[in-house]
């Protein structure tokens, strides 16, 4: 709302020119986003190499045992004929997380609000990233705006991640009588069984790969698809600054803070009998989960978006994990820590 106009007082008053105040974006600091990538690229090789290695040699992906590499072996991936190894794990999950943050940048170009490049997140452990994120520093200034910039980012990682998911599938093997067991078990959403269903109704999918997804060990660039779906659904989640906390904004802003509450409440429980990860996500959403930057209120939301929104809930029910980490619940947690 902008301030009221001062009455014109005299003809001297009406021809006194006005003052107008520019404010000019920030300077783009490009070498941290250019550091933070290359950071990425670098722990994502070696994780990746990693998972290649142990799937060339018939373990799964995730597998840690004693008589296999550690979760994040640098030393070893420092030879170029190992590093080379994670180049696919590398470039799909990169490539997922750049489509999800360059649409909610691109969104705000066309919006005109000032956005940052993308932050990319280097972390040396089991998949080689906490993700990225862009930081807008400008008023949004419709609901409509804030509605398309929150669901642009779900909707280009989605799209990037199927794909991937469609070309990869054929490339997992069959689980031996022998093989060691995971030492990490990841949860498969629902878009992981429809896409393999359809897969294997179009007659796409031969020999191992129409094998049905319990017996079978995925390749890395499968398991990028994983994090990549997994990355849409914790966006989604309908609370706080987050773009599901984004997309109930826009279309119920008095709504947000109960949903937002719910969110939590529901997280609480999933974290005590699912996996222990949720608690996390609870004490966040509860730090911020309560506060939204104000939107002015009208116009309201119009119906095709309405009708996209249903589109944001489906990708949620579609990528959804409740334990994306087997046994790894809170409550499981505990008794491994009561037991020594």
């Amino acid at each position: 709302m902008s301030d009221p106009i001062p009455p014109v007082s005299s003809t001297t008053d009406f021809y006194r020119p006005l003052e107008v105040f520019v404010v000019h974006s920030p300077k783009q600091r490009y070498w941290i986003h250019i550091l933070l990538l290359l950071a990425t690229i670098f722990t994502t090789l070696v994780v990746g190499a990693r998972m290649e290695t142990n799937f060339l040699h018939k373990l799964p992906v995730l597998y840690t045992g004693d008589d296999g590499l550690s979760i994040f072996p640098v030393i070893w991936a420092l030879h170029a004929a190992h590093l080379t190894l994670g180049i696919p794990f590398s470039l799909t999950l990169m490539l997922i997380l750049l489509a999800h943050e360059m649409g909610h940048y691109l969104y705000c170009q066309r919006y005109g609000v000032w956005a940052t490049l993308p932050f990319f997140i280097p972390f040396p452990t089991l998949i080689g990233t906490l993700g990225a994120f862009i930081r807008i520093r400008s008023p949004i200034r419709s609901r409509s705006a804030l509605f398309d910039i929150g669901i642009a980012g779900p909707i280009a990682g989605f799209a990037v991640a199927v794909t991937v998911l469609f070309f990869s599938l054929g490339f997992a093997e069959p689980i031996s009588a022998g093989m060691a067991p995971a030492s990490i078990e990841l949860g498969l959403p629902l878009i992981f069984r429809v896409v393999h269903g359809m897969l294997v109704a179009a007659g796409l999918a031969h020999g191992t790969a129409a094998l049905p997804l319990g017996q079978l060990y995925l390749h890395p660039v499968t398991v990028a698809a994983w994090v990549g779906m997994f990355a849409t659904s914790l966006n989604l989640l309908p609370g706080g600054q987050l773009d599901g906390g984004h997309i109930v904004f826009s279309l119920a802003p008095r709504a947000h803070r109960v949903v937002s509450a719910l969110t939590i409440l529901v997280l609480i429980p999933l974290a005590y009998y699912l996996w222990a990860g949720w608690l996390l996500w609870a004490v966040l959403l509860g730090l911020s989960g309560m506060r939204h930057p104000l939107v002015p209120e009208w116009p309201a939301v119009d119906r095709p978006r309405r009708w996209l929104a249903l589109a944001g809930l489906g990708m949620l029910i579609l990528t959804w994990t409740p334990t994306p980490i087997l046994h790894n619940s809170l409550k499981e947690v505990i008794r491994q820590f009561r037991s020594g």
